[in-house]
């Protein structure tokens, strides 16, 4: 018996990303899996974590309980960060679009957007100072110039590098909520 599920080189359906007629809308969503730098990234710090934690059970046990907890407490730290990095991304909700950085969260009502379009600019590698030339899906709002606009989502982020056809499929999925949402 074939377990479809359960295999990772499945043909993508496009039924997966559709919001079912029961969901509500009003709840904060995701419209894109987290991509694999991201992914990778916060494994690897999870990873990190269970030997800090371990020690922090070594150094407990054989010497001071006050340095195994400031240890501990290290280890709740990075746990925090490697969650925090999974966490960052594009939201959507009936409510508007939600971008949630690393430590700033930003969310625009869907009445504040004028437009949103994905637009051919340099964009930053990895979220790092070097720019490449990519796509970005940007949010014109009413308040502010179209120039001044930071990308949402860009080709080269730690969710869509390497994968141009799942970031054409969110920002068309976020122009899509947009579309939607800006007429109502």
């Amino acid at each position: 018996m074939p377990l479809p599920f359960l295999t990772a080189d499945r043909a993508f359906e496009t039924a997966d990303d559709i919001a079912l007629p029961f969901d509500d809308r009003d709840h904060w969503r995701r419209p894109y899996r987290p991509g694999p730098w991201r992914v990778g990234a916060a494994a690897l710090l999870l990873l990190l974590a269970s030997y800090v934690l371990f020690a922090a059970v070594i150094i407990a046990l054989t010497s001071s309980v006050s340095e195994g907890g400031a240890v501990f407490g290290a280890a709740l730290a990075v746990i925090a960060v490697s969650l925090r990095l999974l966490r960052m991304g594009v939201w959507v909700s009936a409510r508007g679009v939600r971008h949630v950085g690393f430590l700033l969260t930003r969310t625009v009502r869907w009445e504040q957007v004028v437009a949103v379009r994905t637009v051919q600019q340099p964009v930053r590698w990895l979220g790092l100072p070097r720019t490449v030339q990519g796509q970005a899906l940007t949010v014109v709002r009413r308040d502010r110039a179209a120039a001044d606009t930071s990308p949402l989502l860009t080709t080269h982020n730690a969710d869509f590098l390497g994968r141009t056809e799942a970031f054409d499929r969110a920002s068309d999925a976020v122009e899509a909520w947009g579309a939607e949402y800006q007429r109502g």
